[in-house]
């Protein structure tokens, strides 16, 4: 009698990392206002969408699978830009189109799927030790606080600030354009150096497209790196506190360890 043909280990072996809510292979996508950026682990030149007000989970689910049709993934992280729950997005963003809140990507994607704050994901890679407070200055001012290996997403940019207007609407892209680059930058260094003294930081990290505007930085203030959402990406899935998102509705959390913890 014929012996049984083994079966691939390939699937068994996926299957195994699924059910512990680990990947080997990671897709990053991090979302933006006008742009998405995808990188996944062996790839070298990340790959870009355009998204804008009109910008869907739906939309982005189709295009992110037209764009690396030619890569391979078994684990996704999402940089998400809004705040964001153990289930996922919990608000639906300003600059996007609708429909965030609730989506199952686990199901969408067919593969574990982890999310955070796309502030909190950029900050997580360029985190370097001690106490860092990340700002991404886009489409409106993304904020982290990380601290001894504690990652704090905030949202510094729903304080009021000047004029009546939220500080997303004076040192986001709007403000920029509003005032122009002197006038931007002036402000924004006031508020850097006012960020400084009340989180009592080491170091400030400025991301995001308009950091290259700022020109000359104040004292402990670095850029970030333009890669650094993926390496927060990639380095997600080595944080045990993260809940990761199965596509039949289980939500995991694996806290083995507690070097890192995100709250």
């Amino acid at each position: 009698m014929p012996r049984p043909k083994k079966r691939s280990g390939g699937a068994r072996t996926r299957a195994t990392r699924q059910s512990r809510g680990r990947s080997s292979k990671i897709l990053v996508i991090d979302i933006g206002g006008t742009h998405v950026k995808l990188l996944a682990t062996g790839q070298v030149a990340p790959r870009k969408i355009a998204s804008g007000k009109n910008f869907t989970p739906a939309r982005l689910l189709e295009e992110v699978r037209e764009a690396t049709a030619d890569w391979d993934y078994d684990g996704v992280s999402i940089g998400y830009p809004g705040f964001v729950g153990a289930g996922g997005p919990q608000s639906e963003p300003g600059n996007l189109g609708t429909g965030w809140v609730g989506f199952d990507f686990a199901a969408a994607f067919e593969r574990p799927v982890r999310i955070i704050n796309d502030a909190a994901m950029q900050a997580l890679g360029t985190y370097d030790g001690g106490r860092m407070l990340f700002l991404g200055l886009g489409t409106g001012i993304g904020s982290t606080l990380i601290a001894d290996s504690v990652v704090v997403p905030l949202e510094l940019g729903q304080i009021p600030f000047r004029e009546k207007q939220t500080v997303s609407a004076q040192l986001g892209r709007a403000g920029l354009t509003a005032m122009g680059k002197r006038a931007w930058r002036k402000r924004l260094v006031q508020f850097i150096e006012a960020l400084k003294a009340s989180f009592n930081v080491d170091y400030i990290v400025l991301g995001g497209g308009n950091a290259k505007q700022l020109g000359k930085l104040p004292s402990n203030t670095r850029l970030g790196h333009n890669l650094a959402a993926f390496r927060g990406g990639f380095r997600l899935w080595n944080l045990p506190d993260v809940p990761t998102l199965f596509a039949n509705g289980e939500t995991k959390s694996h806290v083995a360890s507690r070097d890192w913890r995100v709250i």
